[in-house]
Protein backbone atom coordinates (compact mmCIF):
# COMPACT_ATOMS: atom_id res chain seq x y z
CA UNK A 1 0.00 0.00 0.00
CA UNK A 2 1.07 3.52 -0.85
CA UNK A 3 0.56 6.12 1.22
CA UNK A 4 -0.75 9.85 0.83
CA UNK A 5 -0.29 12.92 2.49
CA UNK A 6 -3.33 16.04 1.83
CA UNK A 7 -6.22 14.84 3.90
CA UNK A 8 -9.70 15.92 2.12
CA UNK A 9 -12.38 18.25 4.12
CA UNK A 10 -13.93 15.54 6.68
CA UNK A 11 -17.61 14.76 5.79
CA UNK A 12 -20.66 14.78 8.16
CA UNK A 13 -21.37 11.30 6.82
CA UNK A 14 -19.73 8.35 8.58
CA UNK A 15 -16.63 7.44 6.50
CA UNK A 16 -15.88 3.71 5.52
CA UNK A 17 -12.37 1.94 6.24
CA UNK A 18 -11.79 2.29 2.55
CA UNK A 19 -12.27 5.77 3.20
CA UNK A 20 -9.79 6.59 5.96
CA UNK A 21 -5.74 7.79 4.69
CA UNK A 22 -3.27 6.78 7.01
CA UNK A 23 -2.77 10.88 7.90
CA UNK A 24 -6.61 10.11 9.10
CA UNK A 25 -5.18 7.01 11.32
CA UNK A 26 -2.65 9.66 12.36
CA UNK A 27 -4.91 12.61 14.00
CA UNK A 28 -7.18 9.96 15.23
CA UNK A 29 -4.25 8.45 17.26
CA UNK A 30 -3.17 12.02 18.35
CA UNK A 31 -6.58 12.73 19.13
CA UNK A 32 -6.90 10.11 21.29
CA UNK A 33 -3.96 10.33 23.44
CA UNK A 34 -2.20 7.84 21.38
CA UNK A 35 1.02 9.12 20.11
CA UNK A 36 4.81 9.29 21.48
CA UNK A 37 5.98 12.75 21.65
CA UNK A 38 7.58 12.86 18.89
CA UNK A 39 4.88 11.67 16.26
CA UNK A 40 2.78 13.98 18.77
CA UNK A 41 4.90 17.24 18.48
CA UNK A 42 4.91 16.32 14.23
CA UNK A 43 1.34 16.63 14.26
CA UNK A 44 0.69 19.26 16.80
CA UNK A 45 2.92 21.38 14.45
CA UNK A 46 0.84 20.63 11.68
CA UNK A 47 -2.40 21.50 13.18
CA UNK A 48 -1.06 24.96 13.74
CA UNK A 49 0.05 25.11 9.95
CA UNK A 50 -2.96 23.41 9.04
CA UNK A 51 -5.66 24.45 11.43
CA UNK A 52 -8.93 23.28 8.75
CA UNK A 53 -7.64 19.81 10.36
CA UNK A 54 -8.25 20.61 13.75
CA UNK A 55 -11.91 20.24 13.37
CA UNK A 56 -11.76 16.24 12.86
CA UNK A 57 -8.89 15.95 15.88
CA UNK A 58 -11.41 17.96 17.78
CA UNK A 59 -14.47 15.77 17.11
CA UNK A 60 -11.90 12.40 17.53
CA UNK A 61 -11.15 14.34 21.28
CA UNK A 62 -14.99 14.41 21.77
CA UNK A 63 -15.67 11.06 20.59
CA UNK A 64 -12.47 9.69 22.87
CA UNK A 65 -14.57 11.85 26.15
CA UNK A 66 -17.92 10.61 25.82
CA UNK A 67 -16.04 7.08 25.81
CA UNK A 68 -14.11 8.04 28.90
CA UNK A 69 -17.78 9.61 30.63
CA UNK A 70 -19.44 6.46 30.12
CA UNK A 71 -16.99 3.87 32.47
CA UNK A 72 -18.51 3.11 35.54
CA UNK A 73 -15.88 4.61 38.53
CA UNK A 74 -14.28 2.30 40.03
CA UNK A 75 -13.33 2.45 44.27
CA UNK A 76 -9.76 4.05 44.94
CA UNK A 77 -7.13 1.46 45.60
CA UNK A 78 -6.19 0.51 49.26
CA UNK A 79 -3.42 2.78 50.59
CA UNK A 80 -4.50 5.62 48.66
CA UNK A 81 -3.14 7.84 51.27
CA UNK A 82 0.57 6.37 51.01
CA UNK A 83 0.33 6.71 47.12
CA UNK A 84 -0.80 10.03 47.11
CA UNK A 85 2.07 10.85 50.00
CA UNK A 86 4.61 9.56 47.34
CA UNK A 87 3.86 11.20 44.21
CA UNK A 88 3.53 14.63 45.82
CA UNK A 89 7.01 14.23 48.03
CA UNK A 90 8.84 13.47 45.25
CA UNK A 91 11.25 16.18 43.59
CA UNK A 92 9.83 18.52 41.36
CA UNK A 93 10.73 18.65 37.69
CA UNK A 94 13.60 20.94 36.08
CA UNK A 95 11.68 23.87 34.66
CA UNK A 96 11.40 24.15 30.81
CA UNK A 97 13.73 26.59 30.11
CA UNK A 98 12.66 29.52 27.27
CA UNK A 99 13.51 28.61 24.14
CA UNK A 100 14.73 31.56 21.71
CA UNK A 101 11.97 32.54 18.69
CA UNK A 102 12.80 31.19 15.15
CA UNK A 103 13.63 33.49 13.04
CA UNK A 104 11.04 33.87 10.50
CA UNK A 105 8.53 31.66 12.96
CA UNK A 106 9.75 28.50 10.84
CA UNK A 107 9.21 25.75 13.66
CA UNK A 108 5.88 26.04 15.30
CA UNK A 109 5.47 25.97 19.19
CA UNK A 110 5.15 21.89 19.67
CA UNK A 111 8.31 21.45 17.60
CA UNK A 112 10.01 24.49 19.46
CA UNK A 113 9.25 22.73 22.89
CA UNK A 114 10.15 19.39 21.52
CA UNK A 115 13.80 20.11 19.95
CA UNK A 116 14.44 22.47 22.92
CA UNK A 117 16.57 24.96 21.34
CA UNK A 118 17.08 27.33 18.20
CA UNK A 119 17.24 24.76 15.15
CA UNK A 120 20.57 26.81 14.38
CA UNK A 121 21.43 25.50 17.69
CA UNK A 122 21.70 21.83 16.77
CA UNK A 123 24.36 19.88 14.72
CA UNK A 124 23.53 19.45 11.08
CA UNK A 125 25.70 16.88 9.34
CA UNK A 126 26.62 16.15 5.82
CA UNK A 127 25.21 13.05 3.99
CA UNK A 128 25.37 13.58 0.12
CA UNK A 129 26.12 16.74 -1.38
CA UNK A 130 22.98 19.36 -0.89
CA UNK A 131 21.49 17.19 1.86
CA UNK A 132 22.34 17.53 5.47
CA UNK A 133 20.44 16.08 9.09
CA UNK A 134 20.13 16.36 12.12
CA UNK A 135 19.56 13.49 14.29
CA UNK A 136 16.97 14.39 17.38
CA UNK A 137 16.54 11.05 18.58
CA UNK A 138 17.15 7.25 17.84
CA UNK A 139 15.09 4.80 19.37
CA UNK A 140 15.34 1.00 18.68
CA UNK A 141 15.57 0.69 14.58
CA UNK A 142 13.99 3.81 14.08
CA UNK A 143 14.92 7.85 14.54
CA UNK A 144 14.04 11.61 14.28
CA UNK A 145 15.58 13.76 12.38
CA UNK A 146 15.41 17.10 10.65
CA UNK A 147 16.43 16.72 6.95
CA UNK A 148 17.78 20.24 5.17
CA UNK A 149 18.07 19.91 1.27
CA UNK A 150 18.79 22.44 -1.33
CA UNK A 151 16.61 23.80 -3.81
CA UNK A 152 16.84 22.12 -7.35
CA UNK A 153 17.95 18.67 -5.84
CA UNK A 154 16.75 15.07 -5.22
CA UNK A 155 17.16 12.60 -2.12
CA UNK A 156 18.98 9.78 -3.02
CA UNK A 157 16.61 6.96 -4.45
CA UNK A 158 15.35 4.98 -1.18
CA UNK A 159 12.70 3.03 0.00
CA UNK A 160 11.26 2.50 3.45
CA UNK A 161 11.62 -0.90 5.79
CA UNK A 162 9.03 0.25 7.79
CA UNK A 163 7.11 3.67 7.98
CA UNK A 164 8.43 7.30 7.73
CA UNK A 165 5.90 10.36 8.32
CA UNK A 166 7.58 13.65 7.27
CA UNK A 167 6.29 16.71 8.15
CA UNK A 168 6.99 19.83 5.48
CA UNK A 169 8.37 22.53 7.36
CA UNK A 170 9.44 24.78 4.78
CA UNK A 171 9.77 24.30 0.92
CA UNK A 172 7.95 21.89 -1.02
CA UNK A 173 9.00 18.41 -2.93
CA UNK A 174 7.63 16.06 -5.30
CA UNK A 175 7.27 12.45 -5.58
CA UNK A 176 4.78 9.92 -7.85
CA UNK A 177 2.40 10.67 -4.92
CA UNK A 178 1.81 14.08 -5.23
CA UNK A 179 3.02 17.79 -4.13
CA UNK A 180 3.84 18.40 -0.43
CA UNK A 181 3.90 21.99 0.85
CA UNK A 182 4.68 23.84 4.55
CA UNK A 183 2.64 21.97 7.01
CA UNK A 184 1.81 18.72 4.83
CA UNK A 185 2.18 15.64 6.17
CA UNK A 186 3.55 12.66 4.03
CA UNK A 187 3.65 9.38 5.19
CA UNK A 188 5.43 6.04 3.00
CA UNK A 189 5.78 2.23 3.72
CA UNK A 190 7.93 -0.43 2.59
CA UNK A 191 6.24 -0.67 -0.88
CA UNK A 192 7.21 3.03 -2.21
CA UNK A 193 10.20 3.58 -3.54
CA UNK A 194 11.11 7.25 -4.71
CA UNK A 195 13.37 10.04 -5.08
CA UNK A 196 11.79 13.37 -3.86
CA UNK A 197 13.04 16.59 -5.73
CA UNK A 198 12.58 19.51 -4.12
CA UNK A 199 10.74 22.10 -6.39
CA UNK A 200 11.68 25.88 -7.34
CA UNK A 201 14.28 27.60 -5.89
CA UNK A 202 13.41 27.28 -1.97
CA UNK A 203 15.16 24.59 -0.10
CA UNK A 204 13.27 22.21 1.61
CA UNK A 205 13.41 21.30 5.83
CA UNK A 206 11.26 18.13 7.29
CA UNK A 207 10.70 17.01 10.31
CA UNK A 208 10.82 13.03 10.09
CA UNK A 209 9.83 10.35 11.92
CA UNK A 210 10.68 6.50 11.40
CA UNK A 211 10.36 3.28 12.93
CA UNK A 212 13.14 1.43 10.67
CA UNK A 213 15.92 2.54 8.58
CA UNK A 214 15.48 3.51 5.37
CA UNK A 215 17.31 1.55 2.54
CA UNK A 216 19.19 3.29 -0.50
CA UNK A 217 18.38 1.88 -4.06
CA UNK A 218 20.55 2.93 -6.22
CA UNK A 219 24.04 1.52 -6.08
CA UNK A 220 25.79 4.99 -5.64
CA UNK A 221 23.34 5.15 -3.12
CA UNK A 222 24.08 1.99 -1.44
CA UNK A 223 28.29 2.89 -1.72
CA UNK A 224 27.65 6.29 -0.10
CA UNK A 225 25.60 4.08 2.87
CA UNK A 226 28.31 2.11 3.42
CA UNK A 227 31.37 5.39 3.10
CA UNK A 228 28.88 7.21 5.95
CA UNK A 229 28.38 3.92 7.81
CA UNK A 230 31.90 3.98 8.58
CA UNK A 231 32.63 7.64 9.35
CA UNK A 232 29.89 7.75 11.53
Amino acid sequence: MQFQNVRSSVSEAPASDALVSPVDELLAAYGSGGLDPARHALVASHLILRPENRRFVRAVEDYTASGLLSVEPVAPARHRDQRLAAIFGAAEPEPVRAIPAEQGGLLPSPLRRYLGCDMDALGWRFVVPGVREVKIAESGRGEVSLIHVRAGRRLPQHTHEGSEITLVLKGAFVDPLGRYGRGDIAIADSALEHSPEIEGDVDCICFAVTDAPLRLSSPIGRMVEKILSRIH
